[in-house]
C-alpha cells in the first residue's frame, strides 16, 4: 500500500536509552581512539550538512538528563530530506534574580550576570553547551538556534542592587554565553543593564567575541573614566577559515581586533583572551595573536586551555572528525597528556590550564611572550568607591501611576 504524502514527510524516529555523559560514551569513560573513530557514523546522529548551515554542532543528540534519545533516521522513503534546517528561534526566560553568585575558588570574580541562555555564536567547544541540558534541550544545534533572553535584566539588576545588603563588587557578564551575540542587536538587554550599572556606579568586566560591543562605546568610555569598566575580547586565531568553521556566527578575527584598537581609543582598559587554547590546532598561534593585539592597543592579557566537559567531548569530537580528521588523533592525544589521561578535568586550580609537559610548555610561551610585548606589567584595577544604591520601591509606585 502506497503511503500518504503526510507520512512520507514524517522522519521515522529511533528511540535509545540515553547515556548519562553524552550520547556517545558511556557514562564515566573516556572514548578510546581507535584505529580512525569515525564518530560521523555513531548512532547516526550528525545532521545533513545543508539543515546545519552556518552553525558549529555537527549534531543534536538528546541532553543528558533525557531518558530517551531520539534519532531521526531515513527509512528508505527519503522523508527525512524535507525536513527545515534549524533556524534561531527566541523565547522569554522568565528569571526572578540576575546576578548568580559563584564560590569557585579558581576564578577572579564571585557574581555575574547572563542576558541571555544559549548562543548563537555557534563556539563549538563552549563549554556552557551542557547547560542546555537543564531545559531538556540539546546541548548540540538547540544550543545556538534556541536561545532565551531576559528582557527583564535590568529591572532586576536595579532591584537586586538597592537592597539594603548589597555589597558591591565586579559583576561579570559574559562568563557563559556571549551578552553581545547576534540576537542583543534586537533585545539590547546589555545596554539596559549597563545604563543600570552606570547609574549606580558598579563596576563591570565583560567578555565578548562581537563587534556589537561597539555600540555601547557611549556608555564604556563614560564609566571607564571612573574606573568602572573593563571590556576582554577573546581571540581563538588569526586564521579566517578556522574561525569560520569553529565560531561560524561570531565576529571574523580581524574585525575583533579592530573592536579592541576602538575601545582602547576610547580610554576603556581591553584585554586580549586567547583561549580557548586547542593542541595542535591553534596553539601555534598565541604569540602573533599576543602580538596583534598589542598592536590594536590592547595592555592586558590571559589565557584558557581548551575544556571538553560533559557533552562537549562528543560535540567536539564531531567537528574535528569533519573537518580536520587528520589531526583527530593527534588533538585527543595531548588533550589528554594535559588532562592526566581524561578528556576532561573539572579540578580547580588545573582546569582552566591543564598539566603535563605540553601545558607547562603553552604556559610558558604564553608568560615569555607577554614580558618581551609588555603585557600584563600593570593591570587595572575597577573601582567600587562610586556605587550608590538605586532608590527602592519604585516598582510598587509604578502601580499607582
Amino acid at each position: 500500500m502506497a503511503r500518504s504524502n503526510a507520512a512520507q514527510k514524517r522522519p521515522s524516529v529511533k528511540e535509545l536509552p540515553s547515556a548519562p555523559a553524552g550520547v556517545h560514551a558511556p557514562a564515566g569513560k573516556d572514548a578510546p581512539l581507535g584505529p580512525y573513530d569515525d564518530v560521523s557514523e555513531m548512532l547516526g546522529v550528525v545532521v545533513d550538512h545543508e539543515r546545519r548551515r552556518g552553525r558549529g554542532a555537527q549534531s543534536n543528540a538528546s541532553g543528558r538528563y533525557e531518558p530517551l534519545a531520539r534519532i531521526a533516521f531515513d527509512d528508505g522513503w527519503q522523508s527525512i530530506d524535507d525536513l527545515p534546517p534549524f533556524k534561531t528561534t527566541v523565547q522569554t526566560d522568565a528569571t526572578r534574580k540576575i546576578i548568580t553568585r559563584n564560590d569557585s575558588p579558581d576564578i577572579g570574580f564571585d557574581r555575574s550576570i547572563n542576558p541571555y541562555r544559549g548562543c548563537e555564536h555557534g563556539c563549538v567547544y563552549c563549554f556552557a553547551r551542557p547547560t542546555h541540558a537543564y531545559l531538556g534541550l540539546s546541548p548540540g544545534l538547540d544550543f545556538e538556534s534556541k536561545l532565551f533572553v531576559k528582557p527583564e535584566a535590568a529591572d532586576l539588576l536595579e532591584r537586586e542592587l538597592s537592597s539594603p545588603n548589597y555589597q558591591p563588587k565586579v559583576i561579570a557578564i559574559g562568563t557563559n554565553t556571549d551578552p553581545y551575540q547576534p540576537i542583543d542587536r534586537r533585545y539590547q538587554v546589555m545596554r539596559r543593564v549597563l545604563e543600570v550599572l552606570d547609574r549606580a556606579g558598579h563596576p563591570v568586566g565583560i567578555v565578548t567575541k562581537s563587534a556589537l560591543v561597539l555600540r555601547d562605546l557611549d556608555i564604556l568610555a563614560r564609566m571607564a573614566e571612573r574606573k568602572l569598566a573593563k571590556v576582554a575580547l577573546s581571540v581563538t586565531t588569526l586564521d579566517a577559515e578556522l574561525a569560520r568553521k569553529m565560531e561560524p556566527r561570531a565576529a571574523t578575527p580581524m574585525r575583533r581586533l579592530e573592536t579592541l584598537r576602538q575601545l582602547a581609543q576610547a580610554g576603556v582598559p581591553t584585554t586580549v583572551m586567547v583561549a580557548p587554547v586547542i593542541p595542535a590546532l591553534n596553539d601555534s598561534e598565541i604569540e602573533r595573536i599576543l602580538e596583534a593585539a598589542v598592536t590594536a592597543g590592547v595592555k592586558e592579557a590571559g589565557y584558557v586551555l581548551l575544556r571538553l566537559p560533559l557533552e562537549v567531548r562528543d560535540l567536539f569530537r564531531e567537528w574535528l572528525m569533519a573537518n580536520y580528521p587528520d589531526r583527530y588523533r593527534h588533538v585527543f592525544q595531548l588533550v589528554r597528556d594535559m588532562r592526566g589521561g581524561k578528556d576532561y578535568d573539572s579540578t580547580w586550580g588545573t582546569r582552566m590550564k591543564g598539566t603535563g609537559p605540553y601545558a607547562w610548555m603553552i604556559g610558558r610561551r604564553f608568560e615569555l611572550a607577554c614580558e618581551k610585548l609588555g603585557l600584563n606589567a600593570t593591570r587595572t584595577p575597577l573601582s567600587t568607591q562610586h556605587f550608590r544604591a538605586p532608590k527602592a520601591g519604585s516598582e510598587q509606585l509604578n502601580l499607582f501611576d
